[in-house]
């Protein structure tokens, strides 16, 4: 279920590791929900990072759908809160702007300094996915085919991104573009528009489209 991940890009390092679905209710004139139950993963170490229980609801108007999620930390917040600052630190001292390709490789790896961009394209990505998940359809992040970052006066980081996203079952490939900005503490800001295709995924306003400098809608995401 691609809903879920974007109740957990609050952090943005961590992942779904094993789902069960407990329940499925079928409420008339809203549409099925779902009761789950899952472990996460920190998705650098592969260590346990809690678990969660959630609600799903796939209306059947043609709308996001509404998730709940509660979950149990191994980590308390300072510690939640340290690795944030250290993810930010690692950009903000870069001798200079950050730019990129193809993120991760060819053969699957992700250079060590990439890591932290690679994160917030995660995150920023479920915004999308988010969006446009269904209870048949689903997305994840394939790659990163550009990023270039901006500076800004002040201690927000930005980045341009281009992002390749992976919709099941369909095995399509849709390209879009991504324009984050983000600091510790604040909601990740999204800013998203994706190419047309024969059943598109839809720009944030559902109306216009362009390239990551203007792109229509914008979602905050906390991060934890």
């Amino acid at each position: 279920m691609a809903a879920l991940g974007w109740g957990l890009r609050g952090d943005p390092g961590k992942r779904e590791r094993e789902i069960n679905i407990k329940v499925v209710n079928n409420i008339p004139e809203s549409g099925h929900k779902y009761y789950l139950q899952f472990s996460t993963e920190d998705y650098r170490t592969g260590e346990d990072a809690g678990n969660c229980l959630a609600t799903v609801l796939y209306p059947k108007k043609k709308s996001p759908p509404v998730v709940s999620i509660t979950c149990s930390h191994t980590k308390d917040q300072k510690e939640i809160q340290e690795e944030d600052n250290r993810l930010y630190q690692k950009i903000r001292h870069q001798s200079k702007p950050i730019t990129a390709n193809n993120i991760p490789d060819s053969y699957g790896n992700i250079e060590p300094a990439l890591e932290p961009v690679w994160a917030l394209a995660v995150a920023g990505s479920c915004s999308i996915m988010w969006q446009n998940s269904t209870e048949t359809l689903g997305y994840s992040l394939a790659q990163v085919k550009s990023v270039r970052q901006w500076i800004r006066n002040d201690d927000f980081v930005e980045f341009d991104y281009t992002v390749l996203l992976h919709e099941m079952p369909s095995q399509e490939i849709i390209p879009c573009d991504l324009r984050l900005t983000w600091l510790p503490g604040h909601p990740l800001r999204v800013k998203h528009s994706c190419a047309a295709r024969s059943h598109a995924v839809e720009d944030g306003s559902g109306a216009e489209s362009g390239s990551a400098a203007g792109p229509a809608d914008e979602k905050g995401v906390f991060f934890q």
